[in-house]
């Protein structure tokens, strides 16, 4: 089947060059076994090359299946590839077959490969080396022949750096590579993709078809379209149904484009800043700044009332906890490191005389405290997480707790 033909059965619109080569690519590979992966931004229709390869190819009488694998969450995704065993987890009340298994003969094709967990990559290299894998919770090897191709819009050789993405698995998957331009790469298309849509749209809800004027078209076609040939579907079909007039200019168009800056992405979401125009973080800053500023004057206060008292000894330390705390968070903040840090809310008390009073009264309140832990890990049965959030601790301080008192 030639390129012209293919565009036609599979409603593929476009006369790029680099499109009509990936068709090129696509129907020549089809009748072989390799695995093929196709790359290109989200939106671009890397969904129709699969079925390009499987309708011209020896295997177009079996099985068809498109997985995507960034939509199953990844507890479940070995399963719903190898299929599992009865009983091999909770709920699996009977054994599965996966779609390796059912694809037989067949061809998968496995979108958003890229999103597919490390263990499960190594699963994925020795299918697609020998044809075996294994059931979960099985211990029989099984075999498929299945043809395999694979998408992503993800940056792989990126993500192989990151330690996401197995280096072996890649090069395994990229036998054939066929990558599919992004829509301001093929600007030529842009209006022709427009005026396909505009006319399936008014066909389907009877009413007449939009058409642009040679402003508008220009302001089409110089637009960048992030989200592709999804984004200009999307506009296209909005255009149809809100506006009356069915003679698009320019100024009317540029309201359905984010952000309209030719070549330049579109701000979609902007960070609100307060009355004051400061954003999240300088708020952050000015917070911390000022806590710690208060409590060094508590501090100043504390010192000058114990300095006036012949009661009470000066045996306070020199950095308050709650102020070192203050100090490390505002170090953390400014050298642009965000994670939590617990503070420690252990009292410092002054080197006062220790009475059987002040004793009986510190063994009573931690008493209390130790039935109040234990009675919350009992309600949610050992759960630390549960119960530090029905205490209104943190799971850290919760652990610390539990350590101090040998609680069991």
């Amino acid at each position: 089947m030639d390129v012209q033909s293919i565009k036609r059965t599979f409603g593929i619109i476009g006369n790029d060059p680099q499109l009509l080569h990936a068709i090129e690519i696509a129907a020549q590979v089809a009748n072989t076994d390799l695995t093929v992966l196709i790359t290109g931004e989200s939106g671009t229709g890397k969904d129709v090359f699969p079925k390009i390869i499987h309708q011209n190819s020896a295997r177009k009488h079996g099985q068809y299946f498109a997985v995507n694998c960034g939509a199953i969450p990844e507890g479940t995704i070995d399963s719903e590839l190898f299929g599992h065993e009865k009983g091999s987890f909770t709920g699996a009340i009977a054994e599965r077959k996966g779609y390796f298994e059912i694809a037989n003969e067949g061809t998968l094709f496995l979108d958003e490969v890229g999103e597919l967990p490390l263990s499960t990559q190594a699963r994925l290299l020795r299918v697609l080396e020998n044809g075996e894998y294994i059931r979960v919770g099985g211990s029989k090897v099984m075999k498929t022949n299945v043809r395999v191709v694979a998408a992503t819009n993800v940056d792989l050789p990126m993500a192989i750096q990151k330690g996401k993405f197995r280096e072996d698995l890649y090069y395994r998957l990229n036998t054939i590579p066929i990558h599919i331009p992004a829509l301001r790469e093929r600007r030529s298309d842009i209006y022709l993709l427009f005026r396909k849509f505009a006319s399936d749209f008014a066909e389907r809800s009877h009413m007449p078809v939009i058409t642009l004027t040679p402003e508008a078209i220009k302001v089409l076609e110089d637009y960048r379209w992030d989200g592709n040939v999804r984004q200009l579907k999307n506009v296209t079909e909005q255009i149809s149904i809100i506006e009356q007039q069915r003679i698009i200019t320019d100024t009317v168009l540029e309201r359905y484009l984010p952000n309209k800056i030719a070549n330049a992405l579109p701000v979609l979401f902007q960070r609100e800043e307060n009355a004051d125009g400061l954003s999240e973080r300088d708020l952050l800053y000015k917070v911390l700044f000022e806590m710690k500023h208060d409590i060094a004057e508590l501090r100043n206060t504390v010192n000058e009332l114990t300095n006036r008292s012949n009661t009470i000894n000066t045996g306070y330390l020199e950095q308050p906890p709650v102020t070192h705390y203050v100090d490390t968070m505002v170090t953390r903040v400014t050298h642009h490191e965000p994670e939590a840090i617990e503070p420690d809310y252990t009292e410092i008390v002054p080197n006062e005389e220790v009475t059987p009073e002040h004793t009986s009264e510190s063994l009573s309140l931690e008493q209390n405290e130790i039935e109040m832990i234990k009675r919350a890990l009992d309600k949610y049965n050992g759960k630390r997480k549960d119960a530090a959030k029905e205490l209104g601790i943190s799971e850290r301080t919760l652990y610390r707790k539990i350590n101090t008192f040998g609680i069991k």
